[in-house]
Order: C-alpha cells, then structure tokens, then sequence
C-alpha cells in the first residue's frame, strides 16, 4: 500500500475570514480550504505547516492520521469554558497534554501504533466530524474525554503504580458515540475504562433534556445574566454562551460530572490490575 497520510482542520466557534484562507494557502497548494476547514491527504511527500501552530491560529480541531501508525487530535478550547488547572489534572504530559497559547487552552494527543505497523482497515475521512462532540461536551462541563485521555497516559505502565487517579466524572459506564470515537482513535483499553467506569456514577438521566426543568432554570437566572447572555448570541458568540449556560445549569442542578459519594481514589496499579481481571474473565 502506498504512503497515506491525511490531515484534517475544522474551524468551529468563527469561520475563517479571506485574510486567513490566503495565508492558509500559502502552506499547501493542493489542500481543500473552506471559511471552515482545511484538508489534504498525501501520498507521497508531506505537510510542510505546523499543525499545532494552525490550531493555535486559526482551527479549534485538529485530526492526522497515516497508515504506519501514527494518529493526532488536537481540540483548542476557551480558557474560559475549561481552565488549564482543571485539564492537567488529567492531561499532564506526552502522549496527552494540555498546554496554554493566548487566551485558550490546546488538547493535544498522539498515538503511536506499538508494533509499528498499522491494521489499515480506515481512513481518515469523517473521523474527526465523528469525535469533535467531545469538544462540545469539554466546554459544557463534561470531563469524560479528560479522564479517557488519562487512563491513554497511564495504560502503557509507564507511570508508579502508587499515583491515584485523578476526579472521577459521571457516566463512564455510558458513553456517547463521540467519546467511543475518541477512545477509539487513540486506542485506549477497553477493559481499562470498564475497570475505570466501575469506580464512576451514573450521570444524571434526562436532567438537561428536559424542558420543563431547564425553563425552571432559565426563569431564576438574573436578569442581567440573560442580558450578558443575549448581547453575547448578537454578537456571534453563540457556540461559547452555549457552553457556559450548559455548564452553569449541570452545576446549579447536580448533573455536573463528580466523584461516586464517598468514593477513594483508585491507584494506577489497581486499575490496571482489574483491567487485566476483566480480560481475563472476557477470554
């Protein structure tokens, strides 16, 4: 098979501005460039652009992948929807960091393949449209994907089996399609989150989806907070006020992700060890 290696770019909250397209041109003269992404596939050669330092500039999704193995995500979140002391708690050192560039937070994850030599059986086309609602979900409040990104970290044995696991979210035991895609795509164990969803209350059933009680919400916010919040929507905000409303109503109604009451935080050691039990069990 021949050389593959596909890169895909989404600009989400803003559409890029003509200034921006011509300056993304300069980098590739055979990429697809729309006011919303940016996307190539070679096969021979490679990307002469620097994919962080796009995400940084322009993009709030990053997807690459080839077909030797190796696989990146990099979603570009406001600071003020996830704040960089929250996504280190989790995402704290290569293959998933979170670093700080201006006014936003960078995710960046990178997956090799362990034997070097990729099972090939699919593209890149589609898989970051697949995996960027976990990026919604991150700026609502969600911190599955953080805690995902986590058990990535610690999976291969690298770090002292002593070291506890980090807060851990609601509802790993049912994840959207987005977060399996995510997993997926970085190839985190399936028994490791079986393991790590033992440890992790069910999320609140219906709570956001139900009408009555977010109008119930809505009707004792402050009248200056929805002032803030429609003067926001007017001003193209939207996906942001979006963001932080879900967050602020997950908090005010208990549905935010959070620990199993009285629960004890689990050892990387112990995790693994019942990662391997439940293998066991399933072979």
């Amino acid at each position: 098979m021949s050389e593959y290696q596909y890169y895909d770019f989404r600009a989400i909250d803003r559409p890029l501005d003509e200034q921006q397209m011509a300056e993304l041109r300069t980098l590739s003269t055979r990429a697809e460039i729309t006011r919303t992404s940016f996307t190539n596939v070679y096969h021979f050669g490679s990307f002469k652009g620097d994919p962080l330092a796009m995400v940084e500039e322009y993009f709030d999704a990053h997807l690459y992948i080839t077909n030797w193995g190796t696989r990146q995500l990099v979603l570009r979140l406001p600071l003020r929807l996830l704040d960089l002391e929250t996504a280190q708690q989790y995402c704290w050192a290569e293959p998933a960091e979170a670093y700080q560039s201006g006014d936003n937070l960078i995710l960046n994850f990178f997956s090799e393949d362990p034997d070097g030599v990729e099972d090939f059986d699919r593209d890149g086309e589609g898989w970051l449209a697949s995996i960027v609602g976990v990026r919604d979900q991150l700026a609502a409040g969600d911190y599955r994907a953080l805690y995902l990104a986590w058990l990535f970290l610690i999976q291969d044995g690298e770090f002292g089996d002593e070291a506890t696991e980090p807060a851990v979210p609601a509802g790993l035991g049912d994840l959207t399609g987005a977060l399996h895609e995510f997993a997926e795509f970085l190839r985190i164990d399936p028994d490791l989150i079986a393991a790590a969803a033992q440890g992790s209350a069910p999320e609140a059933a219906g709570a956001a989806a139900d009408p009555a009680r977010l109008a119930d919400w809505i009707a004792q916010l402050p009248s200056a907070d929805k002032d803030t919040a429609l003067l926001g929507l007017l001003q193209g905000d939207g996906l942001a006020v979006t963001a932080e409303l879900r967050q602020r109503f997950r908090a005010d109604t208990g549905t935010a992700a959070a620990d199993p009451a009285g629960s004890k935080p689990r050892t990387i050691g112990e995790l693994l060890d019942a990662a391997e039990t439940i293998r066991e069990q399933s072979e």
